[in-house]
């Protein structure tokens, strides 16, 4: 009988990736994002432990999305207080700050608990081409996505 190896946490190896989303389309950059940052894309995925790599994502500004979503997809949070919803559209958000439109979408894709929260830490996006993380030497992301 064979036995299930089951590996440690501090034994995953865990790489950088780059990903240019200019001209990107949205949520299929955002479902591989998720998938990268899960660790999905490994043989030794566990649904319950962070096997996944960091991602750097840069260009956020230049992001895609498809029909009339920029004018009509609507971003909307509580402050708290009665009658306390506030929304953005897309396009105001873009102009803000075009980073969350890219975190707001990966977010949507990960489990909402402890691990997901762990995980969403893993991204970084950056609205123009400039990124800080030159030390960790990130890899470009071979694979096609959202084009």
């Amino acid at each position: 009988m064979k036995k299930t190896t089951i590996v440690k946490p501090d034994a995953v190896e865990k790489k950088w990736i780059l990903i240019d989303a200019e001209g990107k389309v949205l949520g299929r950059m955002a479902t591989e994002i998720a998938a990268i940052l899960r660790g999905k894309r490994k043989a030794i995925y566990a649904p319950h432990m962070d096997a996944g790599d960091f991602v750097v994502v840069i260009n956020a500004e230049k992001v895609a999305l498809t029909g009339n979503k920029w004018a009509q997809k609507m971003y909307y949070h509580h402050t708290g207080y009665p009658g306390g919803i506030k929304g953005i559209s897309a396009d105001k958000l873009r102009q803000k700050k075009p980073e969350d439109i890219v975190k707001k979408a990966v977010w949507g894709m990960l489990p909402k608990n402890r691990l997901g929260r762990k995980l969403i830490k893993k991204l970084k996006v950056y609205a123009g081409p400039e990124h800080p993380h030159g030390a960790q030497k990130p890899e470009p992301l071979q694979t096609g996505i959202g084009a």
